[in-house]
C-alpha cells in the first residue's frame, strides 16, 4: 500500500489550512479506495502518491479555499453539486473536509457514478448523493433547479459551457467555482458577455500555483444574481457543441 504524503507545511503556505489527523486518514482511505475501484472502472490516470496529493486532493480543495477556515461543523451547511465529477473530484475531498455539507456528484457516465457509490459506502461517507445524468437534464428538474448554494466544475469544458450548466442549478446568491488552468483576458471578456443572459455575474478570478510542480491554476467564481430563463440550459449536447457567445 502506497502512503500519501502529508505536506502539512504546503497546505499551510498555499491554502492557510492544514488537514487534521482525521482528514489525513480519510485521504489515505480515499486514495486506497479509488485505486481499488480504478481496477474495474477508469476513474483516474493520476495514481502515484505525489500526483494524487497535488492534482486531486490539493487541487480539489484549493477551489474551496475561502471556506476552509470555517470547515468545522458549526459553520453554515451548504448544498453543493459537483458537475462532471468524473473520478469523484473535487466532490469527494470536499465531502470529507465538510461533512456537514450535502454534496451531489453528477456525471453522465453511470459506471463512474456506481464506482463512486461503492467508494463512499466503503469509506462511510454519508453526505454524498448521486446523479447519473447530464447537467442539461438535471437543471430542468424542479427538485434541482435553482436549489444549490455552490456548484463546482473541474475539467468539464469551455468556460461558457460551464456557466450554462451551473447557473440554472444555483439559488439566488449561489456561487459557481470553475476550476481552470490557464486563463486569458479574451476568455474573461467572452464569459462576461454571456453571463447576464444566464442570471450570473463574474465575482472574482483567483490564481494559484500548484505546490509541487508549480502549475497554473485559476478559479473563476460566478455569482447568481437573477433567475435563469427557463430555456437554459439548452438541449443535451448543445452547450458543449455551440457555447453561448
Amino acid at each position: 500500500m502506497d502512503l500519501l504524503p502529508t505536506y502539512g507545511d504546503r497546505w499551510q503556505s498555499t491554502l492557510y489550512w492544514q488537514p487534521s489527523d482525521r482528514h489525513q486518514q480519510s485521504f489515505q482511505r480515499l486514495y486506497d479506495a479509488i485505486l481499488l475501484a480504478n481496477q474495474q472502472v477508469n476513474l483516474t490516470r493520476i495514481t502515484t502518491p505525489d500526483d494524487f496529493w497535488e492534482k486531486h486532493l490539493w487541487d480539489s480543495l484549493q477551489g474551496v479555499a475561502p471556506w476552509l477556515k470555517d470547515a468545522e461543523a458549526s459553520a453554515q451547511p451548504l448544498k453543493v453539486i459537483d458537475i462532471g465529477t468524473g473520478g469523484g473530484f473535487p466532490g469527494l475531498p470536499v465531502a470529507l473536509v465538510f461533512p456537514h455539507w450535502a454534496i451531489a456528484l453528477l456525471d453522465a457516465t453511470r459506471k463512474k457514478i456506481a464506482a463512486l457509490e461503492t467508494v463512499c459506502e466503503t469509506l462511510g461517507i454519508a453526505n454524498v448523493s448521486y446523479l447519473p445524468q447530464r447537467a442539461e437534464q438535471v437543471a430542468h428538474q424542479p427538485t434541482h433547479r435553482e436549489t444549490y448554494d455552490l456548484a463546482l466544475l473541474r475539467a468539464v469544458g469551455p468556460v461558457n459551457t460551464c456557466a450554462e450548466y451551473a447557473l440554472p442549478l444555483l439559488n439566488l446568491g449561489g456561487q459557481a467555482v470553475l476550476y481552470r488552468g490557464q486563463w486569458s483576458a479574451a476568455e474573461e471578456a467572452a464569459l462576461t458577455a454571456i453571463l447576464p443572459r444566464l442570471g450570473g455575474k463574474l465575482r472574482s478570478v483567483r490564481s494559484q500555483s500548484t505546490p509541487l510542480t508549480q502549475g497554473v491554476r485559476h478559479n473563476v467564481v460566478l455569482t447568481k444574481i437573477d433567475r435563469t430563463p427557463d430555456k437554459f440550459p439548452r438541449l443535451p449536447g448543445i452547450p458543449a457543441k455551440t457555447p453561448l457567445v
